[in-house]
């Protein structure tokens, strides 16, 4: 049973280290967003709570001083909630506010200006996560009123473990869980290096299995093309 322990904002935050101090709604609103990371956690969270681990898994290269510097911040920010449960080992979990989740616009619109003006082939040293990517779609995809139905995505990895995303379409939007769905109504499978081609600037789909309903297939994979962007953006 999960404790009544959730954080969602003391009456006195911590100070900011280096606050923008201007009276002005973008840099009030980059003093709670504007650090490095925090953007990113929030982007980790929209398929669901995640434990301090698996945010650390998801978030190659951060510290883990660093990872609990920002989630304690964002915290105290009313961002987060971190709610404890009655568990050995202890658990905690970390969840998106209502406040936070209003940031999904700007992580969509942030992506999609990175697949206009900054996408090209994974450069050497990067982290490779289709989830990263994922976790976006919702913003990203537009789809037409009265669209329904879901999309289950299977990524294979070199060892052969893989990660299951449910994207779904419903009358209240699109939204992403990071878990299989048995009754999708379309399938796309691939190993992780298909879905680099596929989402990828040349977007080629050839390695990935598209089965199922192919209309609601091609609203996530359009969705997260650099070359529908362009081509959007030309037109």
């Amino acid at each position: 049973m999960p404790a009544t322990t959730a954080v969602v904002k003391p009456s006195t935050p911590p100070p900011k280290r280096h606050p923008y101090a201007q009276w002005a709604p973008d840099a009030r609103a980059l003093d709670l967003i504007g650090d490095k990371w925090t953007l990113l956690i929030v982007r980790d969270l929209v398929s669901g709570p995640r434990r301090f681990v698996e945010l650390q898994r998801v978030l190659p290269g951060i510290s883990t001083e660093q990872l609990r510097s920002r989630l304690n911040r964002m915290v105290a920010d009313g961002l987060l909630t971190r709610q404890r449960y009655r568990e050995v080992p202890p658990r905690v979990d970390y969840e998106l506010t209502p406040r936070s989740r209003e940031l999904l616009p700007v992580l969509g619109a942030l992506a999609r200006w990175g697949l206009e003006w900054a996408w090209t082939a994974p450069r050497d040293g990067e982290a490779i996560d289709i989830g990263a990517i994922l976790r976006v779609a919702p913003a990203l995809i537009e789809a037409p009123n009265g669209l329904t139905g879901t999309v289950a995505l299977s990524v294979v990895r070199c060892d052969g473990a893989a990660c299951h995303y449910t994207i779904s379409f419903t009358a209240a939007g699109t939204t992403i869980a990071e878990q299989p769905a048995a009754d999708a109504g379309a399938r796309i499978t691939g190993g992780e290096s298909d879905w680099i081609e596929a989402f990828g600037p040349c977007t080629d789909r050839g390695g990935l299995d598209v089965s199922g309903d192919e209309r609601l297939a091609a609203f996530v994979l359009d969705g997260v093309s650099a070359a529908v962007e362009r081509a959007s953006r030309a037109a």
